[in-house]
């Protein structure tokens, strides 16, 4: 099945996927980066923002918040949790705004979902559009030559008598700008076992390129992986914080 259909059908579960994420200090992160590099405002647009977690902590830090998904049942979802945000069901890499914001987060290495370097160009065409001046633009995101296609992250958890295993990894032949993400979810009830498998297309790019897509428009600074600190990409690190201020 594909990804957007993976997802819509364990919508329910994405954010047990998810449990060891740890959504506050992300959030906090990606503000105290905004107050350091940002202007005063406090609009806030999270793209391809899930179940809304981080959302809801951006509202507990005083933004007005909004979010955009493909995904309508993640949507739904985030509705409930977040009441006070205003969400859409939008394609980051064609979106519009009915007024411009300061802050536009992209968490989760989620930018890659503009699956071509084309797509990429316009969802960075986009933000421009929607931030206001010294807006801030922060997401992470994953170089394509310092991949290791045999890395994977696996957990488990256990929800309402189901046993799950998620396990993700990714993967990149070596050339060209397509990139996936490879997904395996089990799903074990009374000792019957369900799997999903999944290889979501993503872009595949290096920080320069990335960095010559985005200083057209914006300062682009480069941070370690990191948000509990701010520290300065070391040029080793295979993925990294990017927070670029709109000219």
């Amino acid at each position: 099945m594909s990804f957007n259909a993976l997802y819509t059908d364990l919508s329910g579960y994405y954010d047990l996927m998810c449990a060891d994420i740890d959504y506050q200090t992300q959030s906090a992160g990606a503000h105290r980066l905004h107050q350091f590099f940002g202007n005063t405002g406090n609009t806030h647009l999270d793209l391809a923002c899930g179940t809304g977690p981080h959302i809801q902590h951006f509202i507990a830090a005083g933004y007005q918040c909004s979010g955009l998904d493909l995904n309508q049942p993640m949507l739904d979802l985030a509705q409930q949790r977040c009441p006070e945000a205003q969400f859409t069901q939008q394609n980051m890499c064609d979106f519009t705004l009915v007024e411009p914001v300061d802050l536009i987060t992209c968490f989760l290495y989620s930018l890659h979902y503009s699956a071509n370097t084309q797509g990429l160009t316009s969802c960075i065409q986009q933000v421009v559009a929607a931030l206001n001046p010294g807006g801030v633009f922060c997401f992470n995101a994953v170089d394509k030559n310092k991949i290791d296609n045999n890395a994977m992250v696996r957990h488990s958890a256990s929800h309402q008598q189901s046993d799950f295993v998620f396990e993700s990894g990714w993967f990149y032949a070596g050339q060209g700008d397509q990139q996936s993400l490879k997904l395996s979810i089990t799903k074990t009830d009374a000792g019957i076992a369900q799997q999903w498998q999944d290889s979501h297309p993503m872009v595949a790019v290096s920080f320069d390129e990335l960095r010559a897509l985005l200083e057209p428009s914006f300062e682009v600074m480069i941070f370690e992986h990191d948000y509990e600190k701010i520290v300065p990409w070391d040029l080793q690190s295979g993925n990294a914080l990017f927070v670029c201020i709109k000219h």
